[in-house]
């Protein structure tokens, strides 16, 4: 199994390191989940198996609750979207 990146406490990281990108994760069912989801106590079906780093998806969202999970170089055109549409 991949060796998940994880602060210094045991906890999922939510930055990657070096760099500081922002992290999302992949459980066994290919749900994507944002960090503090990923942290959550589940049953084996539900275990967090991989981690990627999300460059460019301005449109990346937890499965488990919906959050949107920041992109590391998408940020200026997700605001500038979300600027048009108030």
């Amino acid at each position: 199994m991949k060796e998940l990146p994880r602060n210094d406490d045991g906890t999922l990281a939510s930055w990657a390191w070096p760099g500081g990108y922002p992290l999302y994760y992949l459980d066994k069912g290919g749900m994507v989940l944002c960090p503090t989801c990923a942290n959550k106590d589940v049953d084996d079906g539900q275990a967090v198996i991989d981690a990627g780093i999300n460059y460019e998806d301005a449109s990346l969202y937890c499965d488990d609750c919906s959050t949107r999970i920041e992109s590391a170089y998408a940020e200026d055109k997700a605001q500038g979207e979300a600027n048009e549409n108030d």
